[in-house]
């Protein structure tokens, strides 16, 4: 029997710090921080998906053999455009690292802003509206 997946639910991202990295997501990218289950673990939540925090020194969790903090490339959406974005991004002291440039994203043409996190992943904030 084939099966296909239906969406992302939830990605998992070692960090050196979970509450310096949850306050982040929230400030810059307005995701909500949720702990939840044992050990007091910590999740972002945005849309219907969200992000686990994973402390990189922290036992009981199975994750990538190589997980390290920094090693995340990822892409959210918006439906700011991109000068709306850089403003933002700006009030909150976020270093920009390229754009707006244009890429191709799932959904078709989008411009991005690439930033790092505070455990130096690649973060790419696209918009469908320029």
């Amino acid at each position: 029997m084939r099966f296909t997946v239906d969406r992302l639910d939830h990605i998992v991202l070692t960090v050196r710090d979970h509450s310096i990295a949850a306050s982040w997501y929230q400030r810059v990218l307005g995701m909500d921080i949720e702990e939840y289950g044992r050990n007091n673990r910590v999740a972002l939540r945005f849309g219907g998906q969200k992000i686990n925090l994973r402390p990189m020194d922290a036992a009981g969790w199975e994750t990538a053999s190589n997980a390290t903090p920094g090693g995340g490339d990822l892409c959210f959406t918006t439906a700011l455009n991109s000068e709306n974005v850089i403003r933002h991004l700006e009030a909150c002291g976020v270093h920009i690292v390229e754009g707006p440039v244009a890429r191709l994203g799932a959904l078709g043409p989008v411009t991005s802003i690439y930033i790092h996190d505070p455990d130096e992943n690649l973060i790419e904030i696209a918009s469908y509206h320029g």
